[in-house]
């Protein structure tokens, strides 16, 4: 997504922590919607995917996903999947894509993600 007049201007990331991108259109709407509902909790996600991607240390609120959704893909590469938990249903999913030390935000939202409805 091309930034345009009026966006948000992001900073690039400093030595040692890793690039915060939208994988699509609709992670970068739901980005907005988050922030809207819960500025600092958002804030706190993006910090930690900048700086701590794959905490050893998992949490109930921040771990990588199970099962099928365990792994997705991102310009043919497969990679980890993982979860903030923003709110109480409020979600942020990233792929961590090691090679380019990019996180890629493929959902963001206040709502549940319906895939883990299963």
């Amino acid at each position: 997504m091309t930034p345009s007049r009026g966006d948000r201007a992001a900073p690039p990331a400093p030595e040692g922590q890793w690039e915060v991108r939208f994988a699509d259109a609709a992670s970068a709407k739901g980005w907005d919607s988050l922030c809207q509902q819960a500025r600092k909790n958002t804030y706190r996600a993006w910090l930690a995917m900048r700086t701590d991607p794959r905490p050893t240390a998992e949490s109930s609120r921040h771990h990588r996903l199970k099962g099928t959704l365990a792994h997705g893909t991102y310009r043919g590469q497969t990679c980890e999947q993982w979860q903030i938990e923003v709110t109480s249903g409020g979600r942020v999913w990233y792929l961590i894509d090691v090679a380019r030390e990019t996180c890629w935000v493929t959902y963001a939202g206040t709502a549940h993600p319906r895939a883990t409805d299963r």
